[in-house]
């Protein structure tokens, strides 16, 4: 008697394999979904063709259905496959989540705060204030810094990646902030731009100026606030490029293919040959903050900067 069944034609499971797939499977199915090439997929994750092969083979034994249809040059997704495609992305991004909830909780009990600046933030007289203030209090508190661009800085927090963030506000409703700093905003154009050689300027002057854009993933309320759109007069902004970080943001300044506003520490933070900054007198100032997820504010190590946050902003006043 035999034991197991067959399932799409050739496709045999055998009752003696776990019909459990592993996280690391879906993942890689991800990829080869995205790539529909086992080379390009196998390349982009680091492991070799047949290895890939096997483990999609081996996922189909597992969900007991035929996954993708193998041609000599490429992979296409069976229906199976396509209707599975949104179970996979969830289950891994719920993987994802819970990998990240237990490392915080695991940071919590270790006594260490990962935290997140953006831009320059790392470098303002606010943030060291509030930096050197918790080492001050919690010496034993062990603090990384890391780096966060203009994609992933609200995202971090979400997603738990960092446990407190340095940046620029607006922010979502999930986040609350404590302020620190508010200095003006500056228009930031192309050093050959007409209007660069104006002391000043109105946002009327810039309204048929491009602006850059930014990726799909940075919530629009945070570059509508940047972007001053709409402008004033109601008028919508006129979009150029996406960037994703400082550098390639002042590149595409430099090059003239649009403008952007930005915080006036800029000039002495980010000077670059073809860049110029120049004020704007009719454009709302920006503000410094330090933010947080809601519903983590109580944790020890969030509520200790929390803490230091508060009294670096009493002791500048």
């Amino acid at each position: 008697m035999t034991a197991g069944r067959t399932v799409e034609g050739d496709l045999s499971l055998s009752t003696s394999v776990s019909r459990e797939p592993s996280i690391h499977q879906l993942r890689l199915y991800l990829t080869l979904s995205e790539e529909l090439h086992f080379s390009r997929a196998a390349a982009r994750l680091f492991i070799t063709q047949p290895a890939l092969s096997q483990q999609i083979k081996d996922l189909e034994k597992r969900l007991g259905v035929r996954l993708v249809e193998r041609g000599r040059r490429a992979v296409t997704l069976t229906e199976a496959g396509r209707a599975l495609l949104p179970e996979a992305r969830a289950a891994v991004a719920a993987v994802d989540r819970l990998r990240s909830a237990a490392d915080a909780q695991m940071r919590q009990v270790s006594g260490r705060l990962i935290v997140g600046t953006m831009g320059a933030e790392a470098s303002m007289a606010h943030t060291r204030a509030v930096l050197g203030l918790l080492q001050d209090r919690h010496p034993h508190m062990t603090v990384q810094l890391v780096n966060l661009g203009f994609g992933d800085h609200l995202a971090a927090l979400a997603q738990q990646e960092a446990d407190v963030v340095f940046l620029r506000p607006p922010v979502t409703d999930d986040i609350e902030l404590h302020h620190l700093a508010t200095e003006p905003r500056v228009a930031c154009l192309s050093a050959d731009h007409p209007l660069a050689t104006l002391p000043r300027l109105t946002l009327a002057q810039l309204s048929g100026v491009p602006v850059v854009d930014m990726p799909g993933q940075v919530p629009r309320l945070w570059w509508d606030f940047w972007a001053v759109d709409p402008r004033p007069d109601g008028s919508p902004v006129h979009y150029g490029p996406v960037v994703t970080d400082m550098e390639s943001l002042l590149h595409m300044v430099a090059a003239g293919e649009a403008m952007c506003f930005l915080p006036a520490a800029a000039r002495e933070y980010f000077p670059r040959p073809g860049v110029s900054y120049i004020d704007v007198i009719d454009l709302a100032p920006s503000t410094s903050a330090l933010a947080w997820l809601r519903r983590r504010r109580s944790e020890p190590t969030i509520k200790a900067i929390r803490q230091a946050a508060h009294e670096a902003a009493s002791a500048a006043r």
